[in-house]
């Protein structure tokens, strides 16, 4: 069976994402902070028939990156890396005159250096399976809206470091994506006072996604809403 690691994994679009990967029959590597919401999501993907591992921590620690790693290694290999656990840098989000310099280098150690690191640590394993590496951007890394320029331009890096990735590594399929808005707890977090129920469930961005998955689309940078509108 395809194995997978996807990181914050525990809710959201991780989440619905791990959900769906378990009900094609892939064997998962869970991460997320929490553990308790952790256990729950892999106990009710274990009860599908799939193989998972969830190991509670942060993608920023060293340590437990390898764990991730080692963790595919006992499943077999590793065929899909999802970067998808985020930081804000300031919850609620401010203005960069008011953006603790703390608080940005948080969001670049989790949405650019933890997913490059966590790239590193896989790589022999990626190498070996011609691999895929999925990671959630947005359209913060690529417009100017008030109050998202520390989030944006961590994941403006990480943009530049997946570009280059699909060059150095022409092998691999490397996909970085804009989801969309989505009713998600990071939004909410984000912009606390923005109503998100108006806003699509994570659950309806996963088609798009298993569609670069399903039709090993060429590495590059992708909108799940462009996607779907194609669809249509």
């Amino acid at each position: 069976m395809p194995v997978a690691i996807i990181t914050g994994a525990s809710k959201g679009l991780g989440r619905a994402l791990a959900a769906a990967l378990a009900g094609r029959g892939w064997d998962l590597v869970l991460d997320a902070r929490s553990a308790g919401p952790l256990r729950s999501a892999a106990e009710d993907l274990r009860a599908g028939g799939s193989r998972v591992t969830a190991l509670p921590g942060d993608v920023t620690d060293a340590a437990h990156r390898a764990d991730l790693v080692a963790a595919a290694r006992a499943l077999g290999g590793l065929d899909l890396l999802v970067n998808n656990a985020s930081a804000l840098g300031a919850e609620p989000l401010v203005r960069l005159d008011a953006l603790p310099v703390a608080g940005l280098r948080a969001a670049l150690e989790t949405n650019a250096v933890a997913p490059l690191a966590l790239v590193q640590e896989a790589l022999v394993l990626l190498r070996e399976s011609a691999g895929s590496v999925l990671s959630v951007s947005s359209d913060a890394a690529v417009e100017a809206y008030p109050t998202w320029g520390g989030y944006g331009a961590s994941k403006a890096a990480l943009d530049q470091l997946l570009a280059v990735l699909a060059e150095e590594e022409p092998g691999l399929r490397v996909w970085w994506v804009d989801p969309g808005d989505l009713r998600t707890d990071l939004y909410a977090a984000a912009v606390p006072d923005d109503a998100p129920s108006g806003r699509p469930l994570p659950e309806s961005a996963v088609p798009a996604l298993l569609g670069l998955i399903d039709g090993a689309a060429p590495s590059g940078r992708y909108s799940v809403p462009a996607l779907q509108a194609v669809v249509r």
